[in-house]
């Protein structure tokens, strides 16, 4: 395909789903039961960690979670007692459990009792790698979590392709009159962002000549969103509504 065509066809399919009858089937519907700040960064926070599986287990997890918060995030981050955590106790998701949940809770309160948004926790650094890799070690600095902890928190460092964050700050960042993503943060420009990279991203990708690298790992992400930009260099990151729509439908066949 030529790539004038792969451009019409990616700002075609961008446009298709980059709208608000998208957000009740994907995680990020999350957040937006929310309009206080605080609270759509912690309930998108927890709704991305979540993301890997089916979207409505990942959903209904991520909802049963702000449930247990009162549908009060950022209060019960910030106020929690221990009597609060113990209704906590035998929460889980896949592999992330209530030992893992009470280690994200430690962290969100002490920064919430410093910083008024989480967005400062990601603006250490000058590029994604540096910002991921210190967003990482600023989490874990405050204690030594057992090893499958730090596996929820993916960094750079391991060459992840760190999806969930990518994805968190494509919402926290993005910002267009779509109502999808929510374009709260401003210490982080939308052509800095990279691509979220999972299965169905990575099938489109390599559909389109996007990607060549056999691996799939951070240069993989970096290899797709700076292709990315040769659409877009100013917003790359709106392609992924095509390529992961793209690539749920045609999964779906």
């Amino acid at each position: 395909m030529h790539l004038s065509q792969l451009c019409e066809l990616l700002n075609q399919k961008a446009a298709e789903f980059n709208n608000p009858s998208f957000i009740e089937n994907d995680p990020i519907c999350i957040p937006h039961h929310f309009s206080k700040k605080a609270d759509i960064e912690i309930a998108g926070f927890f709704a991305a960690t979540f993301a890997w599986g089916q979207r409505i287990t990942i959903i209904n997890k991520a909802r049963e979670l702000m449930e247990l918060m009162d549908m009060a995030p950022h209060e019960f981050v910030v106020h929690h007692t221990p009597s609060d955590l113990e209704k906590l106790i035998g929460f889980k998701h896949r592999t992330f459990n209530s030992e893992d949940l009470n280690h994200f809770l430690s962290f969100l309160k002490q920064h919430y009792q410093k910083h008024n948004s989480l967005e400062s926790a990601f603006l250490n650094g000058s590029t994604p790698n540096e910002r991921l890799t210190q967003f990482h070690n600023y989490f874990f600095a405050e204690c030594e979590p057992k090893f499958k902890t730090r596996k929820h928190v993916a960094t750079p460092a391991r060459n992840s392709t760190c999806k969930r964050l990518n994805m968190y700050l494509r919402w926290m960042v993005r910002q267009d009159d779509q109502g999808v993503d929510f374009g709260i943060w401003n210490g982080i420009k939308p052509s800095e962002l990279l691509c979220p990279y999972d299965v169905h991203v990575d099938r489109m990708a390599r559909k389109y000549g996007l990607v060549t690298r056999k691996q799939i790992d951070w240069q993989t992400v970096i290899e797709l969103t700076n292709n990315l930009k040769k659409f877009d260099p100013e917003d790359p990151v709106k392609y992924d509504f095509a390529l992961f729509g793209m690539g749920v439908i045609e999964n779906a066949k």
